[in-house]
């Protein structure tokens, strides 16, 4: 399942690398001694991941960037209460998490955004079933093809229930570490990774209703 988020692009930018963690410690202890151009780095280092977090969640860049400003609102008025009890990116995403699960939820009491179930029956006049690509596709086509893929599978992830599609995010899109999903969800790693193994044989259900693996790595 990890593949198959890579191949089709919806793999999130690389995570950061350690070094910096220390960096961002420095960060955090400059804008609670009062400097808050700060904060400014710590936006600029974070902005494009919690949107990515922000528009996988919601489906929608408008949605999604409102979110990602309002994560970093938040974070600007509590930063001053946080002591390094988890690193930054970890507490930042918490924030993201938690603004992104309440937004959905209002917006499904909204009835917001209503779309075809991705394994409603088809009637015969909308057409052939999609297909995808074959392994003679040129470039061109190929590219074309993955972007339907990745289509198919955030209609997918839009269907999972609340659980299984979070962790995926997290994991197989945000590429977060076992230990970090677990800090954000406040849950036991054992249990990272057994609601993991349950959402992708969830997800592959669904996407095999549609498609074949092969089509779509």
């Amino acid at each position: 399942m990890e593949l198959l988020f890579a191949a089709i692009g919806l793999r999130s930018v690389a995570p950061l690398r350690a070094s910096a963690a220390v960096a961002d410690a420095e960060l955090v202890a400059r804008f609670q001694a009062g400097d808050r151009r700060a904060f400014d780095q710590i936006v600029q280092r974070y902005q494009a991941r919690i949107y990515s977090l922000c528009l996988r969640w919601l489906a929608d860049p408008e949605a999604a960037e409102e979110q990602a400003q309002d994560v970093f609102v938040a974070a600007f008025r509590a930063m001053g209460g946080f002591r390094n009890e988890c690193s930054l990116s970890t507490w930042l995403f918490r924030i993201a998490v938690n603004h992104c699960r309440n937004q959905r939820l209002y917006r499904m009491r909204r009835a917001y955004g209503r779309h075809e179930t991705f394994d409603a029956p088809r009637d015969e006049d909308e057409g052939p079933t999609r297909q995808l690509a074959d392994e003679n596709a040129d470039l061109a086509d190929r590219s074309v093809h993955q972007r339907e893929a990745g289509s198919l599978v955030q209609a997918a992830l839009a269907e999972l229930d609340e659980e299984h599609r979070q962790i995926l995010i997290l994991r197989d899109v945000e590429d977060l570490a076992y230990e970090d999903i677990a800090d954000i969800l406040d849950l036991p790693r054992g249990t990272v990774k057994s609601r993991i193994h349950r959402a992708r044989a969830e997800l592959a259900q669904k996407l095999a209703r549609r498609v074949r693996a092969s089509d779509v790595l």
